[in-house]
């Protein structure tokens, strides 16, 4: 029998650490509600100098949102005020808020950045006059500059989920706690030192107005919302316009504003203590009564994170002898935290998940799928089901959606925040790829935990309208060519999406995709003893094929220069073979289109999840060596770094990419557990006595 793995030692071997100030690896703590993106002083300190670097110290929930007034008149635009771009549609007309049309540039721009994720609070450590009494506008706090920073030691303890800072600022020594509740908007933060205790520093609490830019935060903008403080429960209330949100306050601490948004905390009057330690607990209801104190919420984060990692699938890499083992240990296990704080909550993630604002602050429903297809096969279907539920919510905008341009069922949107309704864009409104992740998604969470449990029926049953509506718009969607066969007709845009919308038709994985999603839907219809549409049988069974080009699979079939012209961005037609399964795919052709990509793509203008994608293919095709060598390629979109982030080097505007790290986690479970007909243990490493790989608590992929 096999000797279970140690995951203690698992993950605290590959405990993040530094003992420099890397502004591109920030530590984040949070439990998938509300994250704190920390620099080397477990704090915010160095604000200014980690934004001119491109990566923001924010502080972010799932709530927290902000809606920026039109006018003092006007609260905001409604999407049927943009203007609409009118395209041919087969026989009929159909509008998207595509172009940004003169006059509506107001409506346009608007609705395109609202409402937006919002910074919550900034944590800082600053410099005071000895006595807190004299902090005021002749002798105000000081920031303290990057440069008077020296001595890091700054680990990330994975297995409690506690960040442990040391350092000195001058000649002062500090050592500074920060964790996050695990089922509860609180942080916790413990502030050793005798500058601190001597009051010589303070912790600043400063609140921003809201900004859909990459800080998610407004410092200028003052007088356009209030922060008040009440004394009597130590509560901070944020008014945002029609916004607003309270932070609670729990600690022996003394508070004195500083500036309309800015408040400095110090130890009490009491026995001097030997650290100031504090809570935080947000929530955008009403003040917390009882928020926990510093022991409860430190404990709370202990033991959270080791419910986590004893119920979450692992895998072991301590017994490889190959070079490679190593680093792709390092980036499974810092992946599986990353994701449980980022992209494991009650709605689908932005691609930033809650560290800082990428697109406003706003999610893509076609990168739901790459954040968070891999928790069931780790065995948290729970974590996945969480966001699920937002579509539920969101059906009735769905509906909408589809209705407007006269499909049946609902058309899930690209870029949306909490409301569901579709942004202005060029690329969102015509994205198609999107429309079978929920099918997917809830089989997966079907097939890895409900399937197994005593009551599958109540799970089918409630999510069942959210698959026939998705496949009624699929089929609806699709359309009969003089041959019999179904298409799918522009305007659209596919996954790659450098292709002009009016001439794109059948693009190879959406293709795929409407055939797996159809037979998912059908599958569904069966457990639960429902009629099946026929239309649903007819696509899937009379869908066109994938095209192809010169003994190779293409972007779509009115681009048979993929090769040549479009070999950037995704290389989507491997997908067809590697993400899903249909029996439609000759690997034959799959293998010479794969030897192709690595022929002549542009490898810079890949993104980080392509990787995980183009490995997933080698491995189908028994290219395992090749899988891990992809995985691991060095490239500037490929890059993780010390705090385990795929960092997207040749963009400013993603200091972090998350579906890079979701998207290797799914390839892991390919690579481990294999797929339904695979028979081989290990499919996805070399066979040469190096990779003895060990894994517990994942699953197969349903293909």
């Amino acid at each position: 029998m096999n000797k279970k793995i140690d995951r203690f030692a698992l993950v605290t071997r590959n405990n993040p650490k530094v003992t420099t100030m890397d502004v591109t690896s920030p530590f984040t703590v949070g439990n998938g509600e509300i994250a704190f993106t920390a620099d080397v002083t477990g704090l915010q300190t160095c604000y200014e100098h980690y934004l001119k670097a491109h990566m923001p110290l924010c502080t972010q929930s799932q709530w927290g949102w902000h809606t920026t007034p039109v006018s003092r008149a006007k609260h905001s635009y409604s999407p049927n005020e943009v203007y609409k771009t009118e395209y041919r549609y087969i026989n009929r007309k159909v509008f998207y808020p595509v172009e940004r049309m003169e006059g509506n540039e107001e409506v346009y721009d608007w609705l395109r950045v609202n409402p937006h994720r919002q910074n919550l609070i900034r944590v800082a450590l600053v410099e005071i006059p000895y006595r807190m009494e004299d902090v005021d506008k002749n002798h105000p706090y000081k920031e303290i500059a990057p440069g008077r920073i020296s001595g890091i030691d700054q680990q990330l303890h994975m297995e409690t989920g506690i960040l442990d800072s040391r350092f000195l600022v001058d000649d002062h020594a500090f050592r500074v706690e920060t964790a996050c509740a695990g089922s509860e908007d609180a942080f916790a933060f413990g502030v050793a030192g005798k500058g601190i205790t001597e009051r010589k520093f303070a912790i600043l609490l400063a609140f921003p107005y809201g900004s859909p830019d990459i800080s998610a935060s407004d410092w200028e903008n003052a007088g356009a919302h209030t922060t008040d403080y009440d004394p009597a429960t130590k509560t901070f209330c944020c008014y945002l316009d029609l916004d607003s949100y309270y932070v609670t306050l729990n600690g022996d601490v003394r508070v004195k504003q500083v500036a309309p948004h800015a408040f400095l905390l110090v130890p009490g009057y009491g026995q001097r203590p030997s650290a100031l330690t504090f809570t935080l607990t947000f929530d955008y209801m009403v003040p917390v009564q009882n928020p926990g104190d510093y022991p409860t919420v430190m404990n709370k984060s202990v033991a959270f994170w080791k419910q986590f990692w004893e119920e979450t699938g692992v895998i072991d890499f301590s017994q490889c002898s190959d070079e490679r083992a190593r680093e792709l240990e390092r980036r499974v296990v810092l992946s599986e935290y990353l994701m449980m704080v980022n992209s494991s909550g009650s709605m689908p993630p932005q691609e930033t998940g809650l560290t800082c604002n990428s697109w406003y602050g706003k999610f893509h429903l076609e990168m739901h799928f790459w954040h968070e297809a891999w928790l069931p096969l780790f065995g948290r279907s729970d974590l996945l089901e969480k966001s699920l539920t937002w579509y539920k919510r969101r059906l009735p905008q769905a509906r909408d959606n589809a209705a407007k341009n006269g499909f049946q069922g609902a058309r899930w949107p690209k870029m949306v925040g909490p409301s569901g309704v579709d942004s202005p864009s060029v690329i969102a409104p015509l994205l198609i790829w999107q429309q079978p992740h929920i099918i997917y998604m809830l089989e997966l969470a079907y097939r890895c935990h409900w399937a197994k449990a005593d009551a599958p029926y109540a799970f089918l049953s409630d999510y069942y309208p959210l698959v026939k509506e998705t496949a009624d718009f699929m089929a609806d969607y699709a359309n009969k060519d003089h041959k019999g066969l179904y298409e799918l007709n522009s305007p659209l845009i596919p996954v790659q999406e450098c292709h002009k919308p009016e001439i794109t038709k059948n693009p190879a994985f959406e293709v795929e995709y409407w055939v797996f999603g159809l037979q998912i839907a059908i599958e569904w219809a069966e457990r639960l003893h429902k009629e099946i549409p026929a239309v649903w049988k007819d696509v899937a069974e009379q869908m066109i094929p994938a095209p192809i080009s010169e003994g190779r699979y293409i972007a779509h079939s009115a681009a048979p220069d993929t090769f040549e012209n479009f070999a950037k961005d995704h290389p989507s037609m491997l997908m067809t073979y590697g993400v899903i399964r249909t029996g439609r795919i000759d690997p034959e052709i799959m293998e010479a289109t794969l030897d192709k990509v690595l022929e002549c793509w542009d490898e810079k203008q890949l993104w980080g999840w392509d990787f995980a994608v183009m490995a997933m293919t080698a491995v189908l095709l028994g290219k395992r060596d090749l899988a891990i060598d992809l995985l691991l390629k060095d490239t500037c979109k490929n890059r993780y770094v010390v705090s385990g982030n795929n960092r997207q080097e040749s963009r400013d505007d993603l200091p972090l990419y998350l579906p890079g790290n979701g998207s290797l986690l799914l390839a892991m479970a390919l690579m481990c557990a294999g797929y339904d007909s695979s028979k081989e243990t290990l499919p996805g490493f070399p066979d040469d006595g190096k990779w003895k790989v060990r894994f517990e608590g994942i699953e197969k992929l349903p293909y």
